[in-house]
């Protein structure tokens, strides 16, 4: 019984492991998404 459930488990964690890694490879950012310029802000206190 436990080994079933061990089975079980196991390929529930494979199964979303990988689901994860294949989304997290096709995310893109699109082409006409520019990065903005950072500007700094001296009133936050550091």
């Amino acid at each position: 019984m436990w080994l079933v459930f061990f089975i079980v488990a196991l390929l529930f964690v494979l199964g979303n492991a990988l689901i994860l890694f294949r989304t997290a490879k096709t995310s893109k950012v699109p082409d006409n998404v520019k990065a903005q310029p950072y500007e700094k802000d001296d009133s936050s206190g550091w």
